[in-house]
This record gives structure tokens, sequence and C-alpha cells, in this order.
């Protein structure tokens, strides 16, 4: 049963769902952080395990050879009340995040990346792959939000790397408020990342793998901020559109966000939870927006005003 916005719940009982990937049969492909898995949910909202890689997956992409790419956050301390399910800290076993490789059909679990030089990754959080044709093609785009304990946090950041596993590059750091959400213009040209608790969307332009042009002093990471969110709105993950809009699911409020590249918020959709977590698109014409509602475990799906960005690989 849909609600007046044409939203449709397609699955319940997820532990934290995020990253959806739309295939072409309907189904989707996500991740439930807190069980440590990745699951594929029918067009009839029955659910697969695909793999299990354990630690805290958390943004995937499909990549070359029908593989899956998967940023691992190492895990979270989990709180589960009344109002859901959330992420409350860092488990004993954490030992640091990293990027894997996964075989959708044997499960099979590759670890391809878990430092950059002599730095350690803490969070990896999202991943966007360069389209062909861009400066960064042959590889991806990834966010590292870092890690929060009791008294201190590490920073985030944005890197790419190759998907052959052979070279990583830190492109802009620090994103002192975690570096979440990512995504790129059409053309791949534009690199977008969404600072979560300070509820800024970040842009860079992008010079060749892992180089974007760099704003000076006093400018934080080079970057440049497009849009400073209102009030109390933190960022979690976002998509870009096929007209480069930039689409951000908006915690607190529970929104789904649409900004233009020049940084006007252009449309603001209520989620039925406070913490929509991630929005991919797919079905016909791309015109159907997928969303996780993490705090309570949901897929739900929607109509959208305009067609998502189609993605390398699928």
């Amino acid at each position: 049963m849909s609600d007046a916005t044409g939203l449709t719940i397609l699955a319940e009982g997820l532990r934290f769902p995020e990253g959806p990937i739309a295939l072409p049969d309907g189904s989707v492909i996500l991740v439930e952080i807190a069980a440590g898995r990745i699951t594929k949910v029918g067009p009839d909202g029955g659910k697969t395990v695909v793999a299990t890689p354990g630690g805290g997956p958390n943004g995937i992409a499909m990549g070359p050879g029908g593989k899956i790419y998967c940023c691992n956050n190492g895990g979270f301390l989990w709180h589960e009340g009344p109002e859901g399910l959330r992420p409350a800290g860092v488990p004993a076993d954490y030992a640091g995040g990293r990027i894997e490789v996964i075989d959708p059909m044997t499960g099979g679990v590759t670890r391809l990346y878990d430092r950059c030089g002599e730095n350690t990754l803490k969070g990896p959080n999202d991943i966007v792959f360069a389209p062909k044709g861009s400066p960064g093609e042959g590889g991806f785009w990834f966010s590292d939000l870092g890690k929060v304990r009791a008294r201190d946090r590490d920073h985030g950041g944005v890197y790419w790397a190759a998907s052959d596993g052979s070279r990583i590059v830190e492109a802009a750091f620090p994103i002192f408020g975690g570096a979440n959400g990512i995504a790129l213009s059409p053309d791949g040209r534009t690199l977008y990342a969404a600072e979560t608790e300070t509820g800024r969307l970040w842009a860079w332009d992008v010079e060749g793998p892992g180089v974007v042009r760099k704003d000076p002093w006093p400018s934080s990471n080079g970057g440049r901020v497009i849009c400073q969110f209102p009030g109390y709105r933190r960022l979690d993950s976002i998509a870009a559109t096929a007209a480069g809009n930039i689409c951000v699911a908006t915690l607190v409020s529970g929104e789904i966000t649409t900004v233009s590249p020049t940084g006007e918020i252009l449309r603001v959709v209520k989620m039925p939870e406070r913490m929509p977590t991630n929005i991919c698109f797919g079905g016909p014409g791309l015109r159907t927006a997928y969303v996780t509602l993490s705090l309570t475990g949901r897929l739900a799906a929607m109509p959208w005003d305009e067609p998502g960005l189609e993605l390398p690989f699928g």
C-alpha cells in the first residue's frame, strides 16, 4: 500500500539497511550494516543473503566483472530502543575499515584496500565509479566517515582508488564532520560529498585519477561548499540525477532533498521516519527511487519527478 507520495514499503525486518543497488529485474541489493551482510530483496519482498563480509558493510556499487565493490566501515556498536536501531559507537573488535570486492555468485569476499599509504582507512562509507571518458576513469571515488568515540573522532576524507587494487589516492582531507554520501556529475568532472555533522554539501572539480582542483585556505579540504542545509539536519548518502541534480538523504528532518549543481534546494520530500539513509534509482527510465529507512529497517520505493543518472556497470 502506498501513501500520498506514492511511497510503498517493499521489505521490512532489515538490520539497518543502506547502499541500495537497483537491478534490472526489479530486485534490489543492499547492505544490512548491523548484521554484517549483503542482502538481495526480490520484487516480491523476499530476502536472500548474497554475502556475509562481517564488520560493517556500508556503501556498495556494481563494478567491473559483475562484482560488488563494498565500503566496509569496520562495524559499529548499536543501540536499539523504541525509536528503532541506530549506531552508537565503536565495537571492541573494530580493526579498521576496508574496501572489499564481493562475488555475488559465490559470496566470496576479497579485501582490496585497507590503507592509503601509511594511514589506515577508518570507516569507508560510500562509493561511486567514474564513468568512461571522465578524468577518474579506471577507478572509483569513495568517502571515509572516520570513527567517532566517546571523547574524540577520526576525521573523514575522500579517496580515489583503481578498480584492480593497484593504486589509492587521498583526494580531499580532512572533512571534519565525516565524509558520507559521494556522487559524480553526469560527465564525471564534478565530485560531490556530503558532510554529515555540519549539513554541508561539498564539490570539487576533478582533474585526474585522485586529483581534484583545490580552493585555497580557508577551505579546510580544498572543496567548495555549494549548499549549507538549514536548521539541524545531518546528511547521509547522495545520488545524482540524469540532469545533474543531487538527491541527499537528510537525517533528523527525515527528508530526501534535491539540490541543484549551483546549490539551490529544489525539492524536499518527507519520508516516514527520521533516518532515510540512502537513495538509488531504477525501474523503467530510472524513474523509481529506492530509499533505505534504516531506523525502522525498511526498504521503500516511490515514483520520482526526474530520472536518475545511469551509473557505470549498471
